[in-house]
């Protein structure tokens, strides 16, 4: 089975899409309708002006396009990354160039624990599944905010338990749900990352994240197609009845889910920006 970059390396680009990503390119008039602001990364929105603004001059908006590798394993961390429309794949990778997801980061968290977890490096990968945009955070400045022991640690810290949480029920889905359960599952926490319903996705890449056969994909998506819950063409998932993909999915989707609501349900966002960043 060949790794996720080897893959995602094989993606075919269309007209009017970002080189090395799978997102067509906004126009300036959809630039200017919808400005990226850091709110919509959750963790930052959620942290009050006073928290915010020792941030704001330090975050730096950046093109996550798709198969950029963040960090390789045993590479030193230089940046924590706070996606707003891009999704990041973290997945470990075999001696024999096997690869599989262990968790997926988007606008609800951040690419980078190891950063303030003390660790500084990890044995795993970080690389861009969907195309987008992110926050990019100095580790000094990330590490000078966090050891205030203000509301960001505590953001911080509670959202890696989330982590913790969905790497721990990646795990136990893959070794006792069929095929089927795991592909609803990743579309599932996938449309809950993106504001569309279709998703610009091949077979092959959807099953090295998942570490299957492609066959299994294929055989899986049929039946969700045949039920009328998603329409594929290749490089192209429509998601048309999520319902359907929630009543076929396994539990370790809500367990996630829940979870991660659990551990913010007390947060209030801030409305909006409050100051500019660049």
């Amino acid at each position: 089975m060949p790794k996720l970059e080897t893959v995602i390396a094989r993606f075919p680009l269309k007209p009017g899409v970002q080189e090395g990503g799978g997102i067509p390119l906004p126009g300036p008039s959809r630039a200017r309708s919808s400005p990226h602001s850091p709110s919509q990364n959750h963790l930052l929105a959620a942290l009050p002006t006073a928290e915010f603004e020792p941030l704001a001059a330090h975050l730096e908006l950046v093109p996550m396009p798709l198969g950029e590798i963040l960090y390789e394993p045993g590479g030193l961390m230089q940046h924590a990354y706070f996606p707003t429309t891009a999704i990041v794949s973290l997945h470990y990778v075999m001696e024999s160039g096997a690869s599989a997801e262990s968790a997926g980061v988007g606008n609800e968290g951040v690419v980078g624990v190891s950063l303030f977890m003390g660790g500084d490096t990890t044995p795993s990968s970080a690389v861009v599944q969907t195309a987008g945009q992110a926050y990019r955070l100095e580790s000094r400045a990330l590490m000078q905010e966090f050891n205030r022991a203000g509301l960001l640690q505590r953001l911080l810290l509670r959202y890696t338990q989330a982590l913790m949480t969905q790497m721990t029920q990646t795990a136990v889905c893959n070794r006792h749900h069929s095929v089927e359960q795991q592909l609803c599952r990743w579309l599932l926490s996938t449309l809950d990352r993106i504001p569309s319903h279709e998703l610009v996705m091949t077979q092959e890449l959807v099953a090295s994240m998942l570490g299957v056969r492609r066959e299994g994909i294929t055989e899986a998506a049929g039946k969700l197609q045949h039920a009328g819950f998603i329409r594929y063409r290749r490089g192209h998932i429509t998601v048309l009845e999520r319902s359907g993909l929630e009543a076929r999915v396994c539990e370790c989707y809500a367990v996630v889910k829940k979870e991660l609501a659990r551990l913010l349900s007390d947060v209030r966002y801030r409305q909006g920006t409050a100051a500019a960043v660049r």
